[in-house]
């Protein structure tokens, strides 16, 4: 079905309104490294009959949705969110059916008939299962508190079996979000039975409580600057065109910036920091440190390169200088030093380290440098758009059906606005270092 002839009243919209807490914990990025606070963006839904709540973390690089479902081998039984873990049980559902290897997009068979799934994470967390359909609930409070609940068919895994990081404790969830480009996610799946566009809108609070909204619409809002996703791509991918630093092109050979499978700048909300190959990395860090006083010491700390200021007359805004990574269509996505850089305790002053790592193949944007921007994830135009943005304001939404804008202005939280349908979501913030 054509988005132009779905019924805008027919369209669903998500507030994922978030809550922050963060903590400080021992890192893992293939070893040790460094006392670091980190951040996961998580959400609660509500699967099943009855409806069951789980925490899942929202991730736009990935494109299947799972839970962890009982008789699970190697699910964490804790987590070191204070969040109580549960389990799926597709038996203890009315409305849960499994989903066959007849089914037409069925990838995996296994020995009993079962459509499966397995995914292995790139932080060797990997997790495998079998596929199923259940009901994802919603609550319409278009008609106040009390109206009833709408409920959306969801396909997703039930895991029943986990290894590597996913075993851990450490920022245990009770599954993934999948907000993904393909058929499978959930944009997608909604889109299909015609319940959302294919667009949402994304802000993620960058102070220490954390927070932020996400949205199945398109945000309007002045300033806006879009660049083409590259065609035939897995993940959310653009093409980096040049990098500047207080506004000074910098000399990188222009075929670092090549568009193939390896090349072109990755969006991923399932990511912490950011992560640019060595041709770009390097320049960077050069840059940075002519552009900064001499008096600052840089050092090199399990991998992380550091800056130590020992006096307090001026700000990190004052000494670091703004980075503007240059998107295709004239779209710059300006990054200011509290975007790339992260406090560390010290023993004498204060040591700001860089968020951005260097890689071989990859370029990769993840949450530390979203944050404080509302990011829109158009699939129907094909095009990723943002412009900076305070998240706890409200928004003004659009929807392509009609091409009408739909306001949002005029109260005092996103949960105040009313639409035909509106599911409220919560998720957290927690600062971990997890690459998926």
């Amino acid at each position: 079905m054509s988005i132009k002839k779905l019924n805008i009243h027919d369209f669903f919209y998500f507030y994922f309104i978030l809550i922050g807490a963060r903590q400080t914990s021992k890192c893992v990025w293939g070893q040790q490294i460094l006392n670091y606070p980190y951040v996961l963006y998580y959400t609660t839904i509500h699967l099943g009959s009855p409806p069951r709540e789980f925490h899942v973390q929202i991730d736009t690089g990935s494109d299947v949705s799972w839970v962890n479902c009982v008789s699970c081998n190697g699910c964490p039984q804790t987590s070191n969110l204070l969040i109580k873990l549960n389990y799926f049980d597709p038996a203890s559902s009315s409305t849960s059916s499994i989903i066959p290897c007849s089914h037409h997009k069925c990838a995996i068979c296994s020995t009993n008939n079962r459509c499966s799934f397995n995914i292995q994470y790139e932080d060797d967390g990997r997790t495998s299962g079998y596929i199923i359909s259940d009901l994802m609930h919603v609550s319409n409070i278009s008609k106040g508190p009390l109206a009833p609940n709408f409920s959306v068919p969801l396909v997703f895994g039930c895991s029943n079996l986990q290894s590597g990081r996913l075993t851990s404790h450490v920022s245990a969830l009770d599954g993934i979000l999948g907000f993904g480009k393909y058929s499978t996610s959930l944009i997608s799946q909604l889109y299909s039975q015609g319940k959302a566009p294919r667009v949402f809108s994304q802000c993620l609070k960058g102070d220490n409580s954390g927070g932020g909204i996400v949205i199945f619409g398109e945000v309007v809002e002045p300033n806006m600057s879009y660049t083409p996703l590259i065609p035939n791509q897995i993940h959310y991918k653009i093409n980096l065109e040049s990098i500047s630093i207080n506004e000074h092109i910098l000399n990188i050979d222009p075929k670092v910036f090549t568009t193939s499978s390896s090349n072109g700048a990755i969006i991923d909300s399932g990511t912490t920091m950011a992560y640019f190959i060595e041709g770009v990395y390097n320049p960077i860090v050069e840059a940075i440190t002519h552009t900064i006083p001499q008096s600052i010491v840089t050092t090199d700390s399990d991998g992380f390169h550091c800056y130590l200021i020992t006096t307090s007359a001026l700000s990190v805004m004052d000494i670091f200088p703004s980075i503007s990574l240059n998107f295709a269509n004239n779209a710059s996505l300006v990054l200011r030093p509290q975007d790339y850089l992260i406090l560390i305790p010290a023993l004498e002053g204060e040591k700001w380290c860089l968020v951005i790592q260097k890689t071989q193949d990859i370029t990769l944007l993840g949450d530390i440098v979203l944050k404080d921007k509302f990011f829109v994830y158009d699939l129907a135009r094909q095009r990723i758009g943002w412009t900076n943005y305070n998240c706890s304001l409200p928004v003004n939404v659009s929807t392509p059906s009609s091409g009408k804008e739909r306001n949002k202005k005029g109260g005092t939280s996103p949960c105040d606005k009313h639409e035909k349908l509106i599911m409220v979501l919560a998720f957290m913030t927690y600062m971990s270092l997890i690459l998926i």
